[in-house]
């Protein structure tokens, strides 16, 4: 088994996890509303090579909500985002994401990790395809529980502007 790396393309809306240059994966998901950018307080979706710090989720039942990267012991339904409209669900699985450019993605006010940049799951009647996050890369949470199993702590992902994929994690 080669490496594996994740590569989000922000103008396609998509994820794909690729290994030895194949297509392990390939599902639309859902980035910033506010587009690409590393600022913190920014909302936007961090660019450049990132890592995954931590797994966290692992079993949870499809649904499970999440609060501070920690369960509330809720699983998402209709009644729950009725009496909670307007949250930013996180669901199912977290892959928190560390920047390893530092001055872009890592240290001081860019840092990914320090705004809690996530590839997480969402409600599964969110739109997929289209930007819609406060900064997070959303998946619905069948994509996203496959995508945990194939993945471990240390697996490189690299956020692209542009569309363009990487060749190899150079960082």
């Amino acid at each position: 088994m080669g490496e594996r790396v994740i590569h989000v393309s922000i103008p396609e809306q998509r994820l794909r996890l690729l290994e030895d240059g194949r297509v392990l994966m390939d599902v639309p998901v859902s980035t910033a509303l506010n587009g690409p950018g590393e600022r913190r307080g920014s909302h936007c979706t961090p660019r450049g090579w990132h890592v995954i710090r931590a797994k966290i989720g692992a079993g949870s039942v499809p649904g499970t909500v999440f609060v501070g990267r920690r369960p509330t012991g809720e699983v998402y339904g209709p009644a729950l985002r009725e009496r909670h409209a307007g949250r930013d669900w996180i669901l199912t699985r977290i892959l928190w994401l560390s920047g390893l450019e530092p001055g872009r993605n890592r240290l001081g006010e860019v840092d990914t990790m320090r705004r809690y940049v996530y590839i997480h799951g969402c409600p599964d009647e969110d739109p997929m395809g289209v930007p819609g996050s406060h900064g997070c890369v959303r998946m619905h949470n069948d994509d996203l529980i496959a995508l945990f199993d194939r993945v471990a702590v240390g697996t490189r992902v690299y956020i692209a502007e542009d569309g363009a994929r990487p060749a190899v994690a150079n960082v």
